[in-house]
Formats: structure tokens, sequence, C-alpha cells
């Protein structure tokens, strides 16, 4: 990928029983990221080390080219949005815009108040009041309102119901419209993703399984059904995961169309991100 926003290599972070390990990918310009894996699989503690929150054992995060540290502009040009209020919670809408407009110098009022009142958020109610998911918007509006050039999102779609999150999805599709702004967001709800992303990066267990084109991942992966015999005669090579349910196995593919010319006497399946998170992280990998 080139024109890359924001570029990771060999990200690394090493806690008692978990290992971040040496995770590499590439953001370009004018996109959006999907960040997936398992609960544990590390996707927040790289989000945390790429914002140097967390120290970082090993591997470079850069900006624009430039390591966060090197600019104070960065911190205006990049919006964060973890998977939690961010503010006081005796705080009003009204007065979190009060307070950000004296500490970001690109702060916009008007888009603030633009975002409230698309957002359905009251301004004058304090924000132990509100729900999850109108916390979770509040802190979306936040974000969008210093004009940043790159948005990192920690699970921000989590606690919306499901119009409210299109609603939302919609706000991230027009951020990168211009292809000047770009999106990392981890997500546990793969739907969101299949909308929106144009690149899908997947961690196991702290390791990177991949960082693949969205339309990769729908068009080409599928799942093929069959039962035991069959699977003892597929080559290897061609297996990416495989899981036995009580009928039958389910084995991923990373070319459906090669597998319903050579296989025609079994079902070969469209797959969709669930499919193949689900069957990496429970399946067996093909030795």
């Amino acid at each position: 990928m080139t024109d890359a926003i924001l570029q990771v290599d060999n990200l690394t972070k090493r806690y008692a029983g978990f290992c971040l390990d040496h995770v590499s990918f590439s953001l370009p310009k004018g996109t959006i990221m999907g960040l997936i894996g398992e609960n544990g699989a590390g996707k927040s503690t790289t989000i945390h080390a790429i914002l140097d929150l967390i120290h970082k054992d090993d591997g470079t995060v850069t900006f624009w080219g430039q390591e966060l540290a090197a600019s104070r502009q960065f911190k205006e040009d990049i919006g964060v949005v973890f998977d939690g209020i961010n503010f006081y919670e005796t705080l009003t809408p009204a007065k979190v815009g009060k307070i950000s407009r004296a500490a970001y110098g690109q702060w916009e009022d008007p888009l603030y108040q633009d975002y409230l009142k698309r957002f359905g958020i009251p301004a004058d109610k304090e924000i132990k009041t509100l729900s999850k998911g109108m916390k979770m918007k509040l802190c979306i509006a936040a974000a969008l309102s210093h004009k940043p050039k790159l948005l990192l999102l920690d699970e921000a779609t989590a606690g919306l119901d499901p119009v409210m999150r299109d609603d939302i999805l919609d706000v991230f599709l027009e951020f990168v419209q211009d292809e000047e702004h770009s999106i990392l967001m981890s997500s546990h709800i793969t739907t969101d993703l299949e909308k929106v992303a144009d690149y899908i990066t997947f961690i196991h267990q702290g390791k990177m399984v991949f960082c693949k084109t969205k339309d990769e991942l729908r068009y080409r992966y599928g799942i093929i059904r069959c039962g035991t015999e069959f699977m003892k005669r597929m080559d290897r090579a061609e297996i990416l995961a495989c899981r036995k349910d009580d009928y039958q196995w389910n084995v991923l593919v990373a070319d459906k169309e090669k597998a319903r010319r050579n296989y025609k006497d079994v079902i070969v399946d469209d797959a969709t991100i669930d499919d193949i998170l689900l069957l990496y992280v429970k399946g067996e990998r093909a030795k």
C-alpha cells in the first residue's frame, strides 16, 4: 500500500501470558480498515500502542511518515474513540464542547452542534444520565468536531442499535469520501465492516493472520462443505482452516471459483467475514 496515513511495522508488546507479536500493516489515505479478532486477540492493545498510551517493546508507528511525538499537530489531526466514555460523567455535552474548544485549535463548534442534533444528543443533560449508545455517539461527535484527518475507533459502534449504527457508518463513509481522511476501527460487529471497510486486518492471539482487501475476502474466499472422506483427499495446500460440526467438514479456501471447478460434487459456499473469523479462531489450521 502506498501513500499511507498510518504505517505500523513489527509492533510488539509483551505482557505476562500475552504478546502482541510483530504486527505490521499500512493504512492508505481515503480508506477504512477494520481490525478484527476474538476478545483478547490484541485489538485494543494495538490501538493503545499506536497512540503511545502504552510502551512498545519493539516496532515503529508513523503518521504521515513521522512518529507521533514529532509534532503537536498530530494530536489535532487524530481523532480517538475508545470503548467507553472519555469524559467526566457530571459534564453535559454543552460543557464538553466548551472544554474541547479550549483544547483543540481546529475545533468547530457549529460542526459539533450539528452532530449533537444529527445524533439526537441532548446538550444540557449530564452524561451520566445518557444511555450507553448516546454516550458513544457523544464521543464520536467530539472526535469528529476537531476536524481530524485520521480516526482511531475501538468498538465505536458497540452499544448502538442497528438503525443508529447504520447512521454512524454513513458518517464514517462521508468522512473518507474526499480520499484525504482514513479510519482504523476495531469491531466485533463484522456486518458493519462488510458495509464500510476497504481493508480487513485480522489478529488472532496477538499475531497477524492477514491484512487483505475486503473485496478479496468477500469475493474470493469460500467454504467447502464436505464429508470426512472427501476432506482426506483434498490438497492440504488449499486449506486455510477447517472445522468439523455434527454432520460435515467446513473448509475455508482462498479461491472459491477454483474450488467449484475442481470439486463439482460438493457445495462451495460464499464466506462472510464472520465465517472466516470463526473458522480461523475455532477451527484447525492446515498443517
